[in-house]
């Protein structure tokens, strides 16, 4: 950082000096309190736990020796007990060691490592008759995951939390790409850049960029029955956990022995390795669910497109999307180009009513008059194609709830077997039935929710479905217990675009890689080739990059958004849409910058090809893309889609697309020109 000469004192300075000093005061008294201690396997990061003079809890993390996240505090203020904070003596430690490599059943990878030294640190606090507590530390080359374990006990036989102590002091200077916590629903708010010691309360993953260069994402793992974690700046650099609130009391109501739901740090050189990470995946518990072959990732099309350019309605009328005629139509588009799967929304009765704000109306069994149901399943299973349901709840929990095992059960009698479900609604009004059966509102993400929306996905399972969420509960890796959570939004998507209020921003995409899609896979509804919204609302997209968005947003169910009489204007661009893929062997990030650019290759796992997705901001840029990861010794095609010489996304050129081919081998490194707001797709075949 240059320092301005001047006499006036730099007031961000001098308060990150302050913080310093106190910081470095403060671990002064904890220097000699060092109770426990881990490195990872490869020596990269080491973790010490700590006890001061007066029992309180704390951690920090050092890599490479340099410290990480400074003297952080663990704990717990509960509403029904004293808080468990201070008073703690060590009880014992234990480090252990474990390595293995697990198969998914769809994935941006088909192997995954989870290799890590695991330290249990138990201590109580005899001062409250010998009251325990469990910290596990899981400690990998590449991030660190830890959680509180509650053992049973009669000191506390039932946990009301009224929120975590868990604190995360970072020690440098850092840059955030953050959205805000609790505000609108869906995490569909502009992700913002900002210096860290100026955020507020923030959703995860927050990524952040040290002055050193380190990358650092905070996140959480195997969120269940557990309320959201949030963080908020507590000062300068102290980020403190938040839980999201219950309407009806402490944030997290448990009995008995429980353990928390992992706090994650993704901890790398760089936005490259942030994304390669896997921790938050191998911190769940393996595939619950058995045999998942009935998982199919694919792509589709469907009627949704037409709805937000106002062509069509979900209600029923003379605009109804959701029409028997037009359904077949779609069916016979998927089969000619060959989709999977067909998306149907406006299907069935309700949505006359002001659903956004209450949903009570929402039958799930019952179609409009115009939509035969079982002739169109029945049509579109002899043309190799499936319907992917719909259910928009209207974050009407109740209501869903009582309807859910019936509208599942007609899916499976008819054969459809993915659904996508909505939950549109305003902050903090979802709806909620409590035990003496009231209803009330809350949070789609307070405990409550999260309930729900696990409840949604493995009633689904039993019914061989899998569950698409919009408006979801934030990813934290369940999709390894529970395979056939197959795919949620839980960002600004494409339909943004086509209202225009604002569109999303040219760098939008180049966030979303190390931002959003840390958490895992995200329905986005690339690929809209007219770069035109509602109204004629323009995409600050060229049409390159929404070729490249198919391998860049992962998602093992993708949806071909656009309209076929645009795919038909655009043949050569469709080619690359029919082609790739929607599940892999292998990911690498080759290139990234987080709101900048970014560059993923990614291997076909029913073949040998690759392809390539590349994505810049709203400057030109000309990335370097080495083809180390191509099977040395043999050749390959090249399928390359590109901005041309012209292409701008601020102007008519925003269409100029140029397509080639060339032989090349994993000696080769290609030059990637990205045009303003640009990207480049390539496909890679071995030559025959």
């Amino acid at each position: 950082m240059r320092v301005r000469p001047s006499f006036k004192p730099d007031s961000r300075l001098f308060s990150l000096a302050v913080a310093a000093a106190l910081s470095l005061a403060g671990q002064a008294a904890w220097a000699q309190a060092v109770v426990a201690s881990a490195v990872s396997p490869g020596d990269v990061l080491q973790v010490d736990v700590r006890i001061d003079g007066a029992g309180k809890l704390g951690y920090d993390i050092k890599r490479r020796g340099k410290e990480i996240i400074g003297l952080s505090r663990l704990g717990f203020n509960l509403a029904n007990a004293p808080k468990l904070d201070g008073g703690f003596s060590l009880r014992a430690q234990k480090t252990s060691e474990h390595d293995d490599t697990w198969e998914q059943p769809w994935g941006e990878r088909r192997y995954v490592r989870n290799h890590y030294r695991e330290l249990r640190v138990d201590v109580e606090q005899k001062n409250r008759g010998g009251r325990g507590l469990t910290i596990v530390f899981r400690i990998y080359d590449d991030g660190v995951g830890f959680r509180y374990e509650f053992p049973s006990q009669p000191q506390l036989v039932d946990a009301a939390i009224l929120d975590e102590l868990t604190e995360f002091a970072v020690a440098q200077p850092a840059t955030a790409w953050w959205i805000p916590a609790g505000e609108l629903p869906g995490l569909e708010e502009q992700i913002q850049k900002a210096p860290l010691a100026e955020i507020g309360t923030a959703n995860t993953p927050l990524t952040l960029r040290l002055a050193d260069g380190t990358h650092v994402a905070l996140h959480e793992a195997a969120l269940v029955d557990y309320a959201s974690m949030w963080v908020r700046k507590v000062e300068g650099q102290n980020l403190r956990a938040q839980l999201a609130p219950s309407s009806t009391g402490p944030a997290v109501v448990k009995h008995g022995a429980f353990t928390t739901p992992w706090r994650t740090l993704r901890i790398a050189d760089d936005a490259a390795g942030l994304y390669m990470s896997d921790l938050e995946l191998n911190l769940n518990e393996p595939n619950k669910l058995g045999d998942v072959s009935w998982v199919h990732p694919s792509k589709f099309v469907g009627v949704w497109w037409s709805m937000h350019l106002q062509h069509t309605s979900w209600n029923a009328g003379p605009k109804h999307g959701a029409n028997t005629a037009n359904v077949k139509k779609y069916i016979d588009y998927a089969a000619q180009n060959g989709f999977r799967g067909v998306l149907v929304e406006g299907w069935n009765q309700g949505w006359e009513s002001d659903w956004g704000h209450g949903g009570a109306d929402f039958s799930f069994t019952k179609p409009y008059p115009d939509f035969d149901l079982p002739a169109l399943a029945a049509y579109a299973k002899e043309k190799g194609v499936r319907l992917i349901g719909h259910h928009e709840t209207g974050a009407n929990l109740p209501a869903y709830e009582k309807q859910m095992d019936a509208a599942y059960k007609l899916y499976a009698k008819l054969g459809v077997d993915s659904v996508k479900s909505g939950y549109v609604h305003e902050a903090g009004s979802m709806q909620f039935q409590g035990a003496d059966g009231r209803v009330h509102y809350g949070h789609y993400d307070s405990q409550e929710g999260v309930r729900h929306f696990l409840k949604a996905v493995t009633e689904a399972a039993r019914y061989k479905i899998a569950v698409d969420t919009h408006e979801p509960i934030k990813d934290t890796g369940l999709r390894r217990t529970y395979p056939n959570w197959i795919s949620r939004e839980g960002a600004r998507g494409v339909e943004y675009n086509a209202w225009g209020t604002p569109p999303n921003s040219v760098d939008h995409e180049a966030k979303l890689v190390f931002t959003r899609m840390l958490s895992g896979p995200m329905d986005y509804t690339p690929g809209i080739l007219s770069l035109v919204g509602a109204d004629g609302k323009v995409f600050n997209s060229t049409q390159a990059k929404q070729l490249a968005n198919f391998v860049l947003i992962y998602s093992p169910i993708v949806m071909a958004a656009d309209l076929p009489e645009n795919y038909a204007k655009y043949p050569a661009a469709f080619k690359f849409i029919r082609d790739v893929p929607t599940d892999w062997a292998e990911t690498r990030v080759i290139n990234g910058a987080v709101g900048e650019y970014a560059s993923i290759a990614r291997k076909d796992r029913k073949s040998d090809d690759w392809y390539v997705g590349a994505v810049t901001d709203g400057e030109a840029r000309t990335l370097a893309l080495p083809l180390a990861f191509l099977d040395p010794g043999k050749q390959y095609v090249a399928e390359i889609y590109r901005d041309g010489n012209a292409a701008d996304y601020r102007n008519e050129h925003r269409f100029d697309l140029v397509t080639e081919t060339k032989t090349v081998t994993a000696k080769d490194v290609l030059q990637l020109k990205l045009a303003p707001g640009g990207g480049q797709a390539i496909r890679l075949s071995p030559q025959r």
